[in-house]
């Protein structure tokens, strides 16, 4: 007989293209598609209060207003932190000026003594000037007035979203006789991300306490800021440390010189990587389901489609990704192997706890 079907080689082709097309459209459209992930994620953060509302017999109004309220309490507080500590960098910045300009020339007298000393190294060195550290504050202020101007629209979400969960809810349940494996792979979504969340967070306030305490210890200015910052940036795998480091350090190199920044990266490597590391993982278990690969492609991938939001919200968005095109899926047990690095049991699904050797 003769096969029926596409060569498995063309499907591969197809499906790269469909994915490089959608990724594109929803790159075109990230202004209002990131706003809407976020707002799902949120929503997902908070289910397990509406579902123990909903146990205890609250009103349907309740169910709805208390994770919303306690979603927008968080979110908008966070975004006041940011904005106020941001504009204390903006007033702090021309402060160190001179500070900038005389580490300037210590550094131009540091390569003279080495023999480096040429012309095109002192204009490399001069062109750096504390200008440069009050646009870099500027450019942060910028990107929390952009974040606002979409908190309107995220806030909107969020009440849709918040109105329409516990209706969605049932929809899942209900559809489970008819489409088990597609409501078995949302729910796996949702409890996956939720956990990821949860544990994200805890461990990310441990670290930011421990961050700011020790910056304010070592007397580099705005601690809160960073501390804020860090906790941020915990969501963003892999780069996320490194990138909640660069400010204090820089910052802390201004105010003490090397010594500072030197004691900053140090006390960042303690409690960030030994937390994150070594602490977080073993509490965090198989809640993911994402190789190493897997998570940093997925961070590549997202913030080249959305941005900074893209990057914070990599691992749910490829959580999400994974329900619908594999999971749910009966024939997808080796696919999901692959992005999670486990081979499959004998029931075709990925074996918790076995990693490929």
């Amino acid at each position: 007989m003769i096969q029926q079907g596409f060569p498995r080689a063309l499907v591969v082709l197809l499906g790269s293209a469909a994915a490089v097309v959608t990724l594109a459209g929803m790159q075109a459209v990230g202004s209002i598609l990131g706003p809407v992930l976020l707002a799902l994620t949120l929503v997902i953060a908070v289910s397990p209060l509406r579902g123990w509302l909903a146990r205890h017999r609250a009103p349907v109004w309740v169910q709805v207003a208390v994770p919303l309220a306690v979603v927008l309490i968080v979110l908008l507080g966070m975004v006041a932190i940011l904005t106020f500590a941001a504009a204390q960098v903006a007033i702090l910045a021309p402060t160190y000026a001179t500070q900038f300009n005389a580490m300037v020339a210590d550094l131009q007298r540091w390569a003279a003594g080495l023999g480096y000393g040429s012309e095109q190294l002192n204009k490399a060195l001069a062109s750096f000037d504390a200008g440069k550290v009050i646009g870099l504050a500027q450019s942060v202020l910028s990107s929390l007035l952009g974040v606002l101007s979409s908190l309107f629209l995220i806030v909107v979400l969020l009440l849709a979203m918040s109105l329409d969960a516990p209706v969605f809810a049932r929809i899942v349940d209900a559809a489970a006789v008819e489409r088990p494996a597609m409501a078995r792979a949302l729910m796996t979504f949702t409890d996956k991300t939720r956990r990821y969340l949860i544990v994200s967070t805890i461990f990310g306030l441990i670290c930011s306490v421990l961050d700011i305490a020790a910056l304010y210890v070592l007397g580099v200015p705005l601690p809160l800021l960073w501390g804020v910052l860090a906790l941020i940036t915990n969501y963003i795998p892999n780069i996320g440390f490194v990138l909640g480091l660069i400010p204090p350090a820089l910052l802390g190199l201004l105010e003490g010189g090397p010594k500072t920044m030197l004691l900053v990266i140090a006390a960042y490597l303690a409690i960030n990587v030994v937390i994150q590391s070594f602490i977080q993982p073993k509490f965090l278990g198989d809640a993911v389901g994402l190789s190493t690969t897997a998570t940093f492609l997925s961070l590549i991938i997202w913030a080249w489609v959305l941005g900074p939001l893209g990057a914070l919200l990599a691992i749910p968005l490829s959580l999400l990704v994974r329900a619908l095109l594999i999971d749910s899926d009966p024939a997808g047990a080796w696919a999901a192997a692959l992005i999670s690095g486990r081979l499959p049991d004998r029931g075709g699904t990925p074996a918790e706890g076995k990693g490929t050797e």
